[in-house]
């Protein structure tokens, strides 16, 4: 089947909408599943590990995912990626004690793998390889705003209508992707070809994505920490900023910038956003730190759009063109195993350092990621730049 000549379809906005509904779904869940899990009876340690395994799911499944999809009709794995989080959720909801919302949270989180792979490869495969770049720019805000709203929301929501009535809005955003990508015309079925083809071996990950993977991980590690640490720490230092609003300016500011933006995905290297990337990480670290007033605070949240908000969609669009077309179900799964990984070790690296250091240094100690980032690029920074010569 024809791929479209350009990206303004019915189905690339309906399979982004998609990609935003489930996104949602599960970053509004996030934040509120520790608090849930001991209310529902479990230990600190318990619900520890109720809250790491959708993301210790997604680290193993993340290869399987990815080699379904170059196989498999990207629409089908999508839809029963939907289900899995739709059920999960669901089970969220109803689960009277915390083993049975351990076993909830194992089905979100196969789910969630299922979708952000598949959904990705299928986005890529709706546009002209001329405009990934583009495509995936638009899809990374889908979920970066979605990342950015669902746990701004939740926070607020739940305080006032408690856990399992502001679950529900998570399980009807799931439902709204399924019935989103019932409308897709194109369900991107791999060509016959490329399924009959067995490889010798069993890849884990794409070779040629390993420096995005590293990437994404180390620029994803401040995010997550800041998503799930950003209250306490500013209780922790009794600052009165109106911390809710952290988010919705962060994705106020990415919103403008990604549009802002748009027509330069494809055509500028990696190696600008990258430095511009790399500064904003500084400087929103460094606000971080000292924040003590609202306008410190919102510029943290402006840098912190720039510097991982942006980075995020030309990692993800660099990793699609890194790999040939027949593995980019593995290229996807490969750039979402360097995400989960930083998803897992932000908040772990965050517990550490409250631990063992006064709050003040807090986001001090986040600098320490910014040396390995510029040796990782340094090290690929030719097949990073390159990348852009393969539309």
């Amino acid at each position: 089947m024809k791929k479209h000549k350009s990206i303004y379809t019915k189905d690339v906005v309906l399979v982004m909408a998609a990609s935003f509904f489930f996104m949602f779904s599960s970053m509004f869940v996030n934040p509120l599943i520790n608090g849930y899990a001991k209310e529902l009876g479990a230990t600190s340690s318990f619900a520890g590990l109720i809250v790491g395994l959708m993301s210790l799911t997604a680290m193993f499944l993340r290869p399987i995912a990815g080699h379904l999809t170059d196989r498999f009709s990207r629409y089908g794995l999508s839809f029963v990626g939907g289900i899995f989080i739709f059920l999960g959720i669901c089970g969220y909801i109803v689960t009277p004690n915390a083993p049975l919302l351990l076993l909830f949270r194992l089905l979100n989180g196969t789910g969630y793998v299922l979708a952000t792979v598949c959904m990705t490869t299928w986005l890529a495969f709706l546009v002209p390889r001329q405009h990934v770049g583009e495509a995936m720019g638009f899809y990374g805000l889908m979920n970066a705003l979605a990342m950015a709203m669902g746990p701004a929301i939740s926070i607020n929501l739940y305080h006032r209508i408690g856990y399992r009535h502001s679950i529900i809005l998570a399980a009807l955003s799931a439902l709204l992707m399924i019935i989103s990508i019932q409308f897709v015309g194109n369900h991107a079925k791999p060509a016959a070809a490329a399924k009959q083809t067995k490889p010798e071996h069993f890849e884990i990950i794409q070779p040629r994505v390993i420096p995005v993977a590293l990437l994404i991980a180390l620029f994803a590690m401040p995010y997550f920490t800041t998503q799930a640490d950003i209250v306490t720490y500013v209780e922790q230092r009794h600052l009165t900023v109106a911390v809710g609003y952290y988010f919705l300016i962060y994705a106020v500011v990415l919103l403008v910038l990604r549009v802002a933006l748009k027509n330069y995905f494809d055509t500028v290297r990696f190696g600008t956003w990258f430095w511009v990337s790399f500064i904003a990480m500084g400087v929103y670290i460094i606000f971080l730190t000292i924040m003590k007033a609202n306008w410190e605070m919102a510029i943290a949240a402006a840098g912190m759009a720039v510097g991982y908000g942006i980075i995020y969609s030309v990692l993800q669009s660099t990793a699609m063109l890194l790999a040939p077309m027949s593995e980019q179900g593995l290229a996807s799964a490969t750039f979402f195993l360097g995400l989960d990984v930083g998803m897992s070790l932000g908040p772990i690296l965050g517990g550490i350092i409250d631990e063992v250091l006064p709050v003040k240094y807090f986001y001090l100690v986040e600098f320490i990621l910014m040396p390995l980032i510029l040796i990782i690029y340094l090290i690929w920074r030719r097949r990073l730049n390159g990348a852009i010569d393969n539309h």
